[in-house]
């Protein structure tokens, strides 16, 4: 008798402002293998930081997660994802201004857009302007520069970190500890 082979890690790409608040919130869910920042939903084939910062590639600072779904469902994370950021601002979060800040979801196949509507209904509830949130299939996704990855980790007392990041961190402890990895 064979054993069935492990579920196939699922992969989410979501963009809601900087991607080092993203990354530093869903790098710490349990069944997330892994996170990487980097840019999607743009036209230039091979964007850089400095000019996706500039606003003209069309590409939005995003994280790529691979994760468990048995462990943690793509609802689940969407519903992190809009715990933790403003997705009524139109190319802005905070004092990051743009639209490589805009709040986006990048659906893998059709089961993933129709949870995500769903989501994006439900939240809608919650908040007193409409959310903007753009929901368009993935086409590619950009690796961020070395420089980007983990940062907040490895930057913790940096003052962005401090302000913006740390904030955002202690949002999903309070809001959504029977999620995290570390307890």
């Amino acid at each position: 008798m064979s054993e069935a082979a492990p579920p196939s890690p699922a992969l989410a790409t979501l963009g809601g402002g900087c991607f080092w608040c993203l990354e530093a919130v869903f790098q710490r869910l349990r069944g997330v293998h892994d996170v990487v920042s980097g840019y999607a939903g743009g036209h230039h084939p091979r964007p850089t930081y400095r000019e996706v910062c500039r606003g003209t590639t069309g590409h939005a600072e995003v994280v790529q997660i691979t994760f468990d779904p048995q462990e943690v469902s793509f609802r689940q994370l969407l519903e992190v994802f809009f715990a933790i950021h403003d997705p009524t601002t139109l190319n802005r979060q905070g004092a990051d201004v743009g639209p490589q800040y805009r709040s986006i979801i990048l659906h893998h196949d059709p089961d993933q857009a129709a949870v995500a509507r769903e989501v994006m209904a439900e939240e809608a509830e919650g908040w007193d302007d409409p959310i903007v949130t753009e929901l368009a299939p993935f086409e590619g996704f950009h690796r961020a520069e070395r420089e980007h990855h983990r940062y907040y980790d490895r930057n913790p007392r940096q003052a962005y970190c401090r302000l913006v990041v740390d904030p955002k961190v202690q949002t999903a402890r309070r809001h959504f500890g029977h999620l995290l990895a570390e307890g």
